[in-house]
């Protein structure tokens, strides 16, 4: 029961320790892509793929922001991984999609990619995409010292005060981020069911 009461009490309190300013200027930079007519790409590997596949359907269902996860087409990224390597499977994407100055990037990933340890490369390269197309580049990460923190317009860095638990609580908190973001009135337009 203790490392249950713990693992709460240490989410609560990282809780408090989220910058708000962040979450408040993705929100203005996603309001500004969508009244330009932009799109928004949301990339994670892993469970951020997953919680990228999600999170997707809130932006596009509730925000009308146009929204895709190049993870949810698996025959392309199983083709891209076989053919051409899993490290370009985001970067080829969007030169695919002609993501543009108009578009920009979400990225969900517990460390944000680490090129001397070879960790998250596809993620690093689709950042340098981005970045090559004037896109907007926005992140939610666990480490403050991963490529996408460093390189990201704006990026939420996950306050996790407990190194054993920041893949669960950077996961976790993914979702409640994205969900306070489509939430937030300046981008909410359709209301959900429940």
């Amino acid at each position: 029961m203790n490392f249950i009461k713990d693992f709460f009490k240490k989410f609560s309190n990282d809780c408090l320790k989220i910058s708000y300013k962040s979450i408040e200027n993705i929100v203005e930079g996603l309001s500004e892509i969508r009244d330009g007519n932009g799109r928004l790409f949301i990339l994670g590997v892993g469970g951020s793929a997953g919680n990228a596949s999600h999170a997707v359907n809130d932006f596009r269902k509730l925000c009308n922001i146009e929204a895709y996860a190049p993870t949810d087409n698996v025959s392309e990224l199983t083709a891209r991984t076989n053919d051409e390597g899993f490290e370009t499977i985001f970067s080829e994407y969007l030169k695919v999609s002609k993501a543009n100055k108009k578009d920009a990037i979400l990225i969900f990933s517990v460390g944000g990619g680490n090129l001397k340890k070879n960790v998250s490369i596809n993620l690093i390269n689709a950042i340098k995409e981005a970045k090559k197309n004037n896109m907007k580049i926005f992140s939610v990460v666990g480490k403050p010292d991963g490529y996408a923190a460093k390189n990201s317009d704006v990026c939420i860095v996950i306050p996790v005060s407990d190194p054993a638990l920041i893949t669960p609580l950077s996961e976790a908190f993914q979702a409640v981020v994205w969900h306070c973001i489509v939430s937030h009135p300046l981008l909410a337009k359709n209301s959900t069911k429940w």
